[in-house]
C-alpha cells in the first residue's frame, strides 16, 4: 500500500460479538485491504456462529450523533452501510449522509442473518427504497433482498436476476451488484448494472460451510477498494478475488460450533 492515497473508510452497521459479521467484519476487511476504519453502530446484536439471540436497537438520535462525531472531524473517502434495523434509523442515516454530502457509499441491503434471523423490520423497506437508494453509489442485494426491495418473487435464473437488476436501477440506484449465491449452480454469478449496461462476474463456489459474514465482508471490500480504482468492474474483480481466498482459508480458523467466519487476514496468518 506504500505510495498509495490513504483511504479512510466508515462502516455504519450492527455488531457481531463473535467477530465474523457486521461492524467487526467490516473493520477487519478495511484493515486487510489497506483502509483506515471508522464506525457508527446502529444495533447491538447478540449473535454467534449459530444464530442471532437478541437485538438491541440504538436510538436514532444517538446514531445521528455518532455520524456527526465522525463526519465533522474525519475525511471519509468511502462508506459501507450494513444493518439499519428499523425505519427511524434508516431515516436518521439518510438525513445525515445528505447533510454531509457523503460520496462513494456502498449499501449492503441487510435483511436477514445467515441463520435466517431478521435484521431489518419489514416496515423499514419502504424507507430504504425512498430515502437511501437514490443517495448511494452501489447497492449489493442478494436474491431474497432484491425480491423484497421490488416486492417481487425471488429470482430463479440469471435471466430473472438481470430483469430485477434493471428494475432496481430504475428505482434510482446509480449502480447495482446482484449477488447470485442463492442460485443452484456450480458457479456463483454476480451481475453489475450501471447506466452503461450490465456485466457478469463469476467465481467457482468454494467448498466450505464457513460463510458467516460473507455479504458484510464483500460490501466492505467494495467500499475499501473503490477509491483506489474509481471503476466498479475493477473494484468488483479485486474484491471477489480477495474474498475467494478468504473463503478458501476459512476452514483453517476454529471459531464457533456453527457457520464460522471467512478468514479476513488470510494474507498474513
Amino acid at each position: 500500500m506504500k505510495g498509495q492515497k490513504r483511504i479512510n473508510a466508515l462502516t455504519i452497521a450492527g455488531t457481531d460479538p463473535s467477530g465474523g459479521a457486521g461492524i467487526q467484519a467490516d473493520l477487519k476487511t478495511f484493515s486487510a485491504l489497506g483502509a483506515y476504519g471508522t464506525s457508527v453502530i446502529t444495533a447491538l446484536v447478540a449473535q454467534n456462529t449459530c444464530g442471532v439471540q437478541s437485538v438491541y436497537r440504538i436510538e436514532p438520535a444517538f446514531v445521528a450523533a455518532q455520524l456527526d462525531s465522525v463526519l465533522s472531524d474525519v475525511r471519509i473517502d468511502t462508506i459501507k452501510i450494513g444493518m439499519l434495523a428499523e425505519t427511524d434509523i434508516v431515516e436518521a442515516v439518510a438525513e445525515r449522509l445528505a447533510f454531509y454530502n457523503a460520496r462513494n457509499v456502498v449499501l449492503d441491503t441487510v435483511m436477514l442473518a445467515k441463520s435466517g434471523d431478521p435484521l431489518l423490520a419489514p416496515s423499514a423497506v419502504e424507507s430504504l427504497r425512498r430515502r437511501l437508494l437514490p443517495q448511494v453509489t452501489l447497492i449489493t442485494p442478494n436474491l431474497p433482498e432484491a425480491a423484497a426491495l421490488l416486492d417481487a418473487p425471488h429470482a430463479r435464473s440469471e435471466r430473472e436476476m438481470k430483469e430485477q437488476g434493471d428494475a432496481l436501477l430504475g428505482m434510482g440506484c446509480k449502480a447495482v451488484l446482484m449477488k447470485g449465491g442463492h442460485l443452484d449452480d456450480v458457479e456463483s454469478p454476480d451481475w453489475l448494472f450501471t447506466r452503461d449496461g450490465a456485466q457478469r462476474f463469476t467465481a467457482p463456489r468454494v467448498q466450505t460451510r464457513h460463510t458467516h459474514g460473507t455479504g458484510c465482508t464483500l460490501s466492505a471490500a467494495l467500499a475499501a477498494l473503490y477509491p483506489r480504482y474509481l471503476d466498479w468492474p475493477k473494484t468488483i474483480s479485486a474484491a471477489k478475488a480477495w474474498l475467494s481466498q478468504a473463503l478458501e482459508q476459512a476452514d483453517s480458523l476454529e471459531v464457533g460450533h456453527g457457520i464460522g467466519p471467512v478468514h479476513h487476514f488470510h494474507q498474513w496468518w
